[in-house]
């Protein structure tokens, strides 16, 4: 009798001493998301997702076999999905038709940004896919503090934050019934974040006037540079340089007579795949900043101060960490750091 309960004993022990388990998600569920309230019966079986940045986050959550088809790419999948990625239908490389996306019979529709699945959006509006049964989730990083009515990239009324990425993907993971994964992705992802932000501890940008240029609809025309409350503006500020632009729009239309007043001392270039605008290429930028006799004066320009950053990190995605340690390279390599 003694042994028996010795071992009952020690038994009790080791469940004591377990790991706790997270618990599953009750359903139904209702969450609060950009506005909408949005109720879940089960966990989504087939998705269909809109965006780069929202199709990754549900790889890195293990949801690749629930994915029905993607659109909205602007360069190569991160490379640890590229396999996964090759066996999903790419509805389209920029924005699919609102036919294309039900003809997948999803149960979700999510989307990274608003103007593609929202009040104006180029896909559909939410009660559009509601009417059919499809629920909607959109990406918090594209609503909390921003208003995209405007038509254009919008305007961010606070600085974007990597919390607003955590957050889509806690609710992500919920919402899949994932939690542990989830919790792990955000873990690895702040981890990854202090890392970054630690290594340029000694080297930190010392307000160097920065620019980010992602496009231009004409080689010669106004650029696309990143507002000061976007995710470049947070990469700025975790290594302690300065945003050229101090507007809220996400993505505002600048004149290089109105970038060379700042002189900056960095240009950091936006590399992808896409090819919609015409100054997507950035050998093209590079060309025109070498030629063009304004923009050739610049100390950025002569002194060849150019940062390469795939257009990703440039969004709000998990690859916004991507592109703190890729700046961080940079400014170090061009001795700027001293």
């Amino acid at each position: 009798m003694r042994q028996i309960l010795a071992t009952m004993t020690f038994a009790f022990g080791l469940i004591g001493l377990a790991a706790p388990t997270l618990a599953a998600t009750q359903y139904p569920l209702t969450i609060t998301n950009c506005g909408e309230q949005v109720t879940f019966q089960t966990a989504p079986s087939k998705i269909v997702s809109i965006g780069q940045g929202m199709t990754e986050i549900l790889f890195s959550l293990g949801l690749t076999d629930k994915i029905a088809g993607t659109a909205v790419w602007v360069g190569p999948v991160l490379p640890q999905y590229a396999e996964a990625n090759s066996r999903i239908k790419r509805l389209a490389d920029n924005d699919p038709s609102f036919e294309s996306v039900v003809g997948q019979e999803p149960d979700l529709v999510a989307a990274e940004f608003e103007w593609h699945v929202g009040a104006q959006g180029s896909v559909g509006k939410r009660e559009q896919f509601q009417d059919l049964g499809i629920n909607t989730y959109l990406s918090p990083a594209d609503c909390v503090a921003k208003v995209n009515t405007d038509g254009g990239d919008g305007v961010r009324k606070e600085l974007f934050t990597m919390a607003l990425i955590y957050r889509e993907i806690a609710e992500l993971s919920e919402i899949f019934d994932v939690k542990e994964r989830g919790d792990a992705l955000i873990s690895e992802l702040k981890k990854r974040e202090a890392d970054a932000v630690a290594s340029i501890s000694a080297a930190s940008g010392k307000s160097l006037p920065i620019v980010f240029w992602f496009s231009s609809k004409e080689v010669n025309g106004d650029a696309f540079i990143a507002g000061k409350n976007s995710a470049p503006a947070y990469i700025l500020k975790a290594i302690g340089a300065r945003n050229v632009v101090t507007t809220e729009e996400e993505w505002p239309l600048v004149g290089w007579e109105t970038i060379a007043q700042a002189n900056p001392a960095v240009i950091v270039l936006a590399t992808m795949d896409r090819r919609r605008y015409a100054a997507d290429d950035p050998k093209v930028k590079i060309d025109f900043l070498e030629n063009d006799p304004v923009t050739k004066e610049l100390d950025a320009v002569r002194n060849r101060h150019f940062v390469m950053m795939d257009a990703q990190s440039m969004n709000p995605t998990i690859r916004t960490i991507d592109g703190i340690e890729t700046l961080a390279n940079g400014i170090k390599s061009f001795g700027l750091s001293q």
